[in-house]
């Protein structure tokens, strides 16, 4: 039986995905028919599924601590406040799988606490990588974890951050492989697979935990990402790069095959982060359009910037709606003849 979260294929007999631990099918209690996990009604006989009226949320398997206990409080909040907004909603986002290469061969021999602590350390750094982005674990999975990035917590530029958190999330397991290698004398890696497309959240439950519907192959593809990656990798399909392209570097590892496409899909391995760090700059590298219809701007600041130059400091607010152009703007100023030789800082947030 093939999860319809994941794609991993199961045991005829599984109730549980060995992959991501969602639930696998519903028996009915008066025919015995096995349904879907979302089936409310049995489709042999018509009967009601026992716990249809509840929302379906996936189990997690050696879960170290629930998820709410774990998710940084700013994020929590940001999430509570969009739950009734976002449920039933369909949402662009990109998923992310991690897990450890070779958990089972790797903590072979160890005591079963200890093991358990050496994958509680990875997969904690793995969730912290995703925090730093405002991502959100959608499961736990035991040495690994799913992520989304757009979804509860709303973002434009979710695959670049999906893309940072992947980068982070090498950097982060890396150092503490250096602590594990001292320790136990073996090497830690994780493998990492992004892809982006539509969801719909279903419900998201008191612990923060995301139920969801996957629509066409989004989650699929994410987690046949994550298999193709080799130790020490995070690999990502067209679609993801079509999102982050100028904000990441990548190699093209050519055509992979993938079970339930038809095609094989072209896949990209992630290597560092690109040059550009705003939507501007990634329109820049493509190439600006002419800049017209900001006259009178221009010349207030061309004051202000002379002022400046005469030694009396100046102070300018831009204040708009967004989309008017006040970026563009600023862009104009600072690569502007007006300011060569100029120290310009820029922050963000």
């Amino acid at each position: 039986m093939d999860c319809s979260t994941c794609g991993t294929e199961n045991p005829a007999a599984a109730r549980f995905c060995m992959g991501c631990g969602a639930a696998l099918a519903a028996a009915c209690a008066a025919c015995g028919h096995a349904n879907p996990p979302v089936a409310r009604f049995c489709m042999a006989c018509g009967g009601p599924l026992a716990g249809a009226s509840a929302p379906v949320v996936s189990r997690r398997r050696d879960e170290p601590r629930p998820y709410a206990e774990v998710i940084p409080a700013h994020l929590a909040q940001k999430i509570l406040a969009s739950r009734e907004a976002l449920e039933g909603e369909r949402k662009q986002v990109t998923v992310l799988f991690a897990d450890v290469a070779g958990s089972t061969e790797l903590i072979q021999g160890l005591d079963p606490e200890e093991a358990q602590t050496l994958l509680d350390g990875v997969v904690r750094a793995m969730m912290d990588a995703v925090h730093r982005y405002e991502g959100t674990v959608s499961h736990i999975l035991g040495d690994g974890i799913m992520a989304l990035f757009g979804a509860p917590i709303a973002h434009e530029d979710h695959a670049v951050r999906a893309c940072y958190a992947a980068l982070a999330m090498q950097a982060a397991v890396r150092r503490y492989a250096e602590e594990a290698r001292r320790r136990h004398g073996f090497p830690v890696h994780v493998r990492i697979g992004l892809n982006s497309g539509e969801v719909v959240v279903r419900a998201i439950a008191n612990d923060l935990r995301m139920d969801y519907s996957a629509m066409g192959q989004t989650v699929h593809l994410a987690a046949r990402m994550e298999q193709a990656a080799a130790p020490g990798s995070a690999v990502l399909t067209p679609g993801t790069l079509a999102l982050a392209e100028g904000y990441v570097q990548v190699r093209a590892l050519g055509p992979v095959p993938v079970k339930g496409i038809a095609e094989p899909v072209e896949v990209f391995e992630l290597v560092g982060a690109g040059a550009t760090r705003t939507r501007l700059q990634a329109s820049a590298a493509r190439g600006l359009s002419r800049f017209v219809g900001r006259q009178a701007e221009l010349e207030a600041i061309h004051k202000a910037l002379e002022g400046a130059g005469r030694g009396h400091g100046q102070v300018l607010a831009l204040v708009g709606e967004p989309g008017v152009g006040k970026s563009r703007l600023v862009w104009e100023i600072t690569h502007s003849h007006r300011t060569h030789g100029w120290t310009i800082l820029e922050s963000g947030s």
